[in-house]
Order: C-alpha cells, then sequence, then structure tokens
C-alpha cells in the first residue's frame, strides 16, 4: 500500500511553541494588517459588551420609568451601537482573512521555492503525493489556525474576560454566584481536551489509511482488472472505510457529549442566575435590566467554551501541518551551484568522464571508475544490459545528481565549475518517459524561450513533426491534456526532439528515444535527428543496437564498468557483450 504518499504518523505535540512563532514570523509583512485585525476586534468586543449594558438602561431608565423620550433615544443608539459592532466586525473579519491569504501565498511560494531547488536524491526519496499534500492541505490548515484558531481565540477570551469584569461592575454578588459554576466547566474542558486529542489521531491514521489505499488502487486499476482483484480490493477498501467510519463517530461522540455538557451547565448557570436575581430583584438590590443583562452576557461568556473543543482539534490539525511544512523547509537537499564559469553559448562539446565513481544509495556504486573521452561533434552509443548504470550518465551529466568521486568534464571544465543554468543549458536529454505539460504544442516546444511561431515551426519540421502538428484542428495552438494523452506515444516523442532542437543545446543525450514508436516514426526521427547531430557531441543509449550502428564509438557497460569500446564493426570483430548482444537482437528479428 502506498503509506509513503500520506503520512500516518501521530501527532508528538498538542501545541509547540516552536512552530506557532514560525507562524507567526510570516506575518512581518502584513503588520499592519495583523494590527487593524486586532483593533477591529478589541472595537467590536467592547461594542458587544455595551449592548447588554445599554440594553440595561433603556428598560431601567426607559421602560419601567415610562420615559418615552429616553426610549426612543436608547433604541437609537441601541440601533447605531449594532450597526458599529457589525461594522468592525466585518473589518476584523475581512482583515483577518486577507492578512491569512497572503501569509498562505507566501508559505506555498516558500515551499514550492524549496521543492524545485531539491535535488533528484530528494525527490526520489519524497514522493509526488506527499509534496501535493505539503503544499495544499497542509498550507490549509494555517488557514484554520489565522482565522478560526489564533483570531477566533483572541475574541473569545477578550470576551469572556470582558463578559466577566461586566458581571462584577453590574452586580459582584451575581458574578460570584457565575464563577463557582465554572469548575465543572473547567473540568469537561480538560476531558474533552484529551478524548478530542486521541479521536483525532486515531480519525487522522484512518483517514490516511483510506487516502493511501486509494491513491494506490485507483493508479493501478488497470492491474487489479486484470488480475480479477475486484472483490479483493472492495473488501479490503471496506474495512479500511469501516476503520475510518469508527474513528470519524468517535471524533462525533466527543463533540456531541462535550457540547451538550456545557450548554446545560450554560442553561444550569441561568436558572441560577435567574433564581439568585429575582431574589435580588424583589428585595431591591438587582433592578430588573441589570438582572436581563446578566443573563445576556451568561449566554456571552459560555457560547466560546462550547467552541473549545472544535478549535482544539484545528489547533492540532495546524500543529501537525505546521511541522511537516517546516520539516520539509528545513530540508537542505540541493545541487550546490558554486560555478563560475559562464559557458555562455560557446561549448564545444567536448565531453570527458575521469575515473567517476557515482551511488544513489552509500555504499552501493551503480558507476565504478568509469572513465572515457568523446570530441566534440561526435556520436557516442552507450550500451549494456539492464542496471548497466547507462541511465545514470544522464543523471550525473545533466547534474540532476553530484558524483561520488572521479571528476566529469564540459571543454576541459569540470561540470561542478559551470554555472549549473548553463550546464544545463548546453547539456540536454530526452529521457525515456517524455513529460509534457498541459498547454499548447507550440508552449511544449518553447519552454520558457522567448520565440516566434516560425521559430517553433522550424524546429518541429527539423525532426518531422511539423506534419502531425499540422494536421490537428488547432496546430501549434492544439491544447494538450493531461500527460498529453490526447496525442500519441511517438508524438510526444517527436515534440520532445523538436523542443530539444528549439533550445539548440551542444550535447544532446537520447535516452531509449525510439524504444516506444512505431517503424515509420523512427524512420522520420532517424532522419531528423542526422540534422539535429550534426555539429553536436550527442549520447544515444538504446536497446536496439541497430539504430546506433552508424556511432563514431560505442561505449559498452557491465556492472557500471566499461568493458569495451569502439565502433560497430571493431566490436563486432572483438566478438565480446556487444557482439552478443548484436547477435541475440539480430536473430530475434529474424524470428520475428
Amino acid at each position: 500500500m502506498a503509506d509513503s504518499y500520506f503520512d500516518t504518523d501521530d501527532i508528538t505535540k498538542e501545541y509547540d511553541s516552536r512552530i506557532v512563532r514560525r507562524i507567526l514570523s510570516y506575518l512581518k509583512p502584513y503588520k499592519h494588517l495583523a494590527i487593524m485585525t486586532i483593533a477591529a476586534l478589541v472595537v467590536s468586543t467592547l461594542g458587544e459588551l455595551a449592548l447588554p449594558v445599554l440594553l440595561q438602561r433603556i428598560i431601567d431608565d426607559g421602560i419601567l420609568v415610562k420615559n418615552v423620550s429616553f426610549l426612543a433615544q436608547g433604541c437609537v443608539f441601541y440601533l447605531i451601537l449594532l450597526v458599529f459592532v457589525f461594522a468592525f466586525t466585518f473589518a476584523q473579519t475581512w482583515t483577518a482573512n486577507l492578512m491569512t491569504q497572503r501569509v498562505l501565498k507566501d508559505i506555498r511560494i516558500a515551499l514550492f521555492t524549496k521543492t524545485i531547488r531539491q535535488s533528484t536524491g530528494f525527490l526520489s526519496r519524497h514522493p509526488v503525493g506527499r509534496i501535493v499534500t505539503r503544499l495544499t492541505s497542509d498550507v490549509q490548515t494555517m488557514d484554520e489556525f489565522f482565522t478560526t484558531v489564533l483570531v477566533a481565540f483572541m475574541k473569545d477570551i477578550a470576551v469572556m474576560a470582558g463578559t466577566l469584569v461586566t458581571l462584577f461592575i453590574l452586580s459582584p454578588k451575581l458574578a460570584l454566584v457565575v464563577l463557582l459554576t465554572l469548575p465543572p466547566v473547567l473540568i469537561i474542558t480538560f476531558i474533552s481536551r484529551v478524548k478530542a486529542r486521541d479521536a483525532f489521531r486515531r480519525q487522522r491514521t484512518a483517514s490516511s489509511k483510506v487516502y493511501a489505499y486509494l491513491a494506490e488502487r485507483l493508479s493501478g486499476m488497470q492491474v487489479v482488472q486484470l488480475f480479477r482483484q475486484e472483490k479483493k480490493s472492495l473488501r479490503e477498501f471496506r474495512e479500511s472505510n469501516q476503520e475510518l467510519l469508527g474513528a470519524n463517530l468517535g471524533e462525533m461522540y466527543v463533540f456531541a457529549t462535550f457540547r451538550p455538557a456545557v450548554e446545560w451547565l450554560s442553561t444550569f448557570t441561568m436558572a441560577v442566575v435567574i433564581v439568585a436575581g429575582s431574589g435580588l430583584t424583589l428585595s431591591l438590590s438587582l433592578s430588573l435590566g441589570a438582572l436581563i443583562a446578566f443573563i445576556n452576557l451568561v449566554q456571552m461568556f459560555y457560547q466560546p467554551v462550547t467552541d473549545i473543543a472544535e478549535k482544539y482539534t484545528m489547533l492540532q490539525s495546524a500543529m501537525a501541518g505546521g511541522e511537516k511544512i517546516f520539516k520539509l523547509m528545513d530540508t537542505e537537499e540541493h545541487i550546490a551551484d558554486n560555478g563560475n564559469i559562464r559557458t555562455e553559448g560557446l561549448v564545444q562539446g567536448s565531453v570527458e568522464f575521469n575515473d567517476v565513481n557515482f551511488a544513489y544509495k552509500q555504499g552501493e556504486n551503480v558507476l565504478k571508475s568509469l572513465s572515457f573521452f568523446v570530441k566534440p561533434g561526435e556520436m557516442a552509443a552507450i550500451v549494456g544490459y539492464t542496471g548497466a548504470g547507462k541511465t545514470t550518465i544522464i543523471n550525473i551529466l545533466t547534474r540532476l545528481w553530484d558524483i561520488e568521486t572521479g571528476d566529469i568534464k564540459l571543454d576541459g571544465h569540470s561540470i561542478k565549475d559551470i554555472l549549473l543554468e548553463d550546464l544545463r543549458a548546453s547539456i540536454m536529454p530526452v529521457t525515456q518517459d517524455v513529460t509534457l505539460f498541459s498547454g499548447t504544442i507550440e508552449e511544449n516546444i518553447s519552454l520558457g524561450l522567448d520565440l516566434t511561431g516560425d521559430e517553433i515551426m522550424e524546429a518541429a519540421k527539423t525532426v518531422h513533426a511539423h506534419e502531425f502538428i499540422a494536421g490537428l484542428t488547432e496546430g501549434y495552438k492544439t491544447v494538450l491534456s493531461e500527460r498529453a494523452s490526447n496525442i500519441s506515444t511517438g508524438q510526444r516523442q517527436l515534440i520532445s526532439f523538436a523542443r530539444v532542437i528549439a533550445h539548440n543545446p551542444r550535447v544532446v543525450i537520447l535516452d531509449e528515444a525510439t524504444s516506444s514508436i512505431d517503424t515509420e516514426t523512427e524512420r522520420l526521427i532517424q532522419l531528423g535527428m542526422k540534422k539535429v547531430m550534426a555539429g553536436r557531441t550527442s549520447f544515444v543509449i538504446a536497446h536496439r543496437l541497430s539504430t546506433i550502428k552508424d556511432a563514431d564509438r560505442i561505449l559498452v557497460l557491465s556492472g557500471g564498468r566499461l568493458v569495451e569500446e569502439g565502433n560497430h564493426d571493431e566490436l563486432i570483430a572483438h566478438k565480446g557483450i556487444y557482439a552478443g548482444l548484436y547477435r541475440l537482437q539480430y536473430d530475434e528479428e529474424k524470428k520475428i
């Protein structure tokens, strides 16, 4: 199961001040919005607290004494205060969300910038699903942190503190009665916090398992169907889904228990206030307006308490998301770009490997003491059995990976001394798996270059891609779907060739370039590639040895070592590994 795409780690900390500080550090560019949010929050809270007090005055000094003039003035002022509270609440909500969205934008940009600069080694150990989760759902938890947790928490604290102060101002005796109900609330809140934490962890683990299972099975649905695994997959999914149902119900149970309990205490407190307040009112120690104001304030006090469990779960989610986001940000596995040599398009194209050793995993060398020299403009073919290290040469020549020991030189300069941008502009591969992006064909050919339509068309004509592109309804403006599934494999290959031609590198690497296309398309590519490789250094990695018979030199790898070198005729006469591979393929083709 693809668990690596969705982490199932438990949250180690309920609240991490270090993570909170790092999250809040993103507020620095938006201090003015933060100040405006806090100011609007304070003003709106004061307005909300003033409403019950004003209502007391309207009842005591207007309704009870039948002072119509004061009653009218009080009602008008009450409406004005309501509009005032609404305006500042709106301002607080607007500025808080504006600030949050800008912070989320900055975090996403920082994460994406960090990711695209990481080494291929880092990307190979972190599946795409996990990185996408970091950039989307984990970042989205920050939205909840700012809007639902941070700002709402400050609002709740301000309301609760202000309510208690107002209660003591109105009647110290009744305020003490309210305080006596707080210990049960604190106990219930503590128990709910613990239960919510455990329920959240179970729900997160169960949902991660379901997501992982879906990601694996849906991506491999063809295999599931071919091997008749539908019933088994359905049974396994039902088990995981049942576990998720139980976890979700457990989380709902916490909320279903906590909220009614707090509401019951709120109602009980209100009943006590009414009973005690009625006695004080009858004894003329408390006015009727004050008693009604008290009831409203008690409702205001308990409203934030009922939301504590939900806010706590969101806080945990934000802590988990923040921890994973900053862990990704703190990972440093990029290819060092310390070169100071600018090629500026002056590369001749000589390539030299000098005693190169490389391992994807420590101690498991893929290339061993590899040395060879290719002159400018030569076509060098690299052949060998699967796992010999052929494709690895692409990765290290373009510095997608750095070698362990030895040196690789381009025109006599170590590739580590050449600026990475210039190196990759000078050496371009066409890999086995062609990657085309959603967009038009011409955008995929130019890919960042400011090319004219004629230049794009000329590149396509060179590799005989123009014929099929011109036959499309929209021509070069044809929009490619996801993974370019609306054109054939061979057509995707031709577009990738046109892209290389458009960028005009001095060194071209073709990795299995013609292994996935039909005979006619291969013939067209061979014609086009002769023009492409003219005057350029080219490396061709292919299993079909018939495509490399004209190579200037053929490098034969075995076990990561260079075991044979020469042209086609020389290697056939040598009767070594290459001759064996060629004879094997020749016999296979004769049978076909």
